[in-house]
């Protein structure tokens, strides 16, 4: 990337200038604590043995240190301040644009189709959004360098390129030259941010992951998860990896005790040795139900192609219009409700977005589920007749 980046020209001056809040728990956590005004009786919870709540009545640890170093161990980079911990991707997002993009003024660029988010938090912070489509032709959806290129020097208030890989809806891992691409752009004067949020699903053989760019590339942040391949999506933990200048103007910006005990306590559990372990056996659990899906679904009459390259834990299947000549829109919209509001399954409609005609995402079930959903369907489009729909 350009040596000429300066992280303080793109910042909020506002931002930049922040001083941050200091919890109490900043400068001592241990001993007689008289200092948060906590209930220093406990919680009204705490005879409660089936509930984690031990210590609630005190105030979380402002800066998640313990979890840090595990993720530290885990995503093999160089310390904890390279890690900042939201509550779920959206903070994180929403924090990016809050620090980098002046409302009113700045920009972002987005590539759809891609992640609804990034769109709900520009809106909200009063900040334009630039779309250069993925290259949708055959499933492809990969990116175009040359165009987010000319969409850069086009608008050089652009303070964020947001990326998703594996993508949602297209579960398809980016080209790691044309992410290089981007983030080595000459027009670039904001950061790029790569979702990652279902990485840990990607064939391990590809070494998808980008998290360990960001120690050369002081304009990249990469966001994981802890809700999908730890199946923790209850727990709403979000993880940044970034250089650790960008971490501390989140850390700045962020409210004071983000991240509640109740979650903590799961998370640190979770990002343990064993725990990890059996994360990435559930992961080839998935990729085998995945693969007998793929092979499984195309088999029904009426059901089309399977879009992009799967490296999610979902697949974008087309159905197909009553002639099964082409994906139908109409159809698929018919096939979502009636397995929604008559047979119990429920799956996302996305053929309004872009290169999605007629598309349903359908997340991979387990075994049950998944026999049940192929029943369901074959029955559906192979016995359904032009008045049904």
């Amino acid at each position: 990337m350009s040596k000429s980046f300066s992280l303080e020209s793109i910042v909020r001056p506002n931002i930049l200038s922040l001083i941050p809040y200091r919890c109490a728990r900043d400068d001592y956590d241990i001993g007689i604590l008289l200092d948060a005004n906590e209930n220093s009786f406990g919680s009204v919870l705490q005879d409660n043995e089936s509930l984690l709540v031990e210590d609630l009545h005190r105030y979380p640890d402002p800066n998640q240190v313990l979890i840090k170093e595990r993720l530290v161990s885990f995503r093999g980079l160089q310390s904890i301040d390279y890690f900042f911990l939201g509550v779920g991707s959206d903070e994180i997002i929403d924090l990016v644009i809050r620090i980098f993009c002046v409302p009113g003024k700045d920009k972002i660029i987005i590539t759809p189709p891609t992640y609804g988010m990034y769109s709900v938090c520009a809106n909200i912070n009063d900040v334009q959004i630039i779309k250069v489509n993925l290259d949708v032709e055959d499933g492809k959806f990969q990116l175009k360098p040359d165009r987010i290129s000319n969409a850069l020097s086009e608008n050089p208030s652009t303070k964020i390129v947001f990326l998703c890989s594996p993508g949602n809806p297209t579960g398809t891992c980016l080209s790691h030259t044309d992410i290089k691409a981007v983030l080595d752009d000459p027009n670039l004067k904001g950061v790029v941010v790569i979702d990652e949020a279902y990485i840990d699903f990607t064939e391990e053989t590809k070494k998808a992951s980008v998290a360990k760019w960001v120690e050369e590339y002081p304009n990249l942040i990469v966001m994981h998860t802890l809700s999908k391949s730890f199946g923790l999506a209850g727990i709403r933990l979000g993880i940044c990896i970034a250089n650790p200048k960008i971490i501390r103007l989140m850390n700045n910006t962020k409210a004071p005790y983000n991240i509640n005990s109740l979650t903590s306590h799961v998370a640190l559990d979770a990002l343990s040795l064993q725990n990890i372990e059996k994360m990435r056996e559930t992961v080839r659990k998935i990729r085998v139900e995945h693969t007998k899906l793929m092979s499984s679904i195309t088999n029904i009459t009426g059901i089309g192609k399977i879009l992009g390259s799967n490296d999610a834990n979902f697949i974008l299947v087309q159905v197909l219009d009553e002639a099964c000549e082409k994906p139908s829109n109409k159809r698929a919209q018919w096939v979502y409700k009636e397995l929604a509001e008559h047979l119990g399954i429920v799956v996302r409609y996305r053929g309004s977005e872009l290169g999605c005609e007629g598309c349903l995402r359908i997340t991979v079930g387990n075994p049950q589920e998944n026999e049940i959903l192929l029943e369901n369907l074959k029955q559906l489009l192979e016995g359904t007749s032009t008045k049904s729909i």
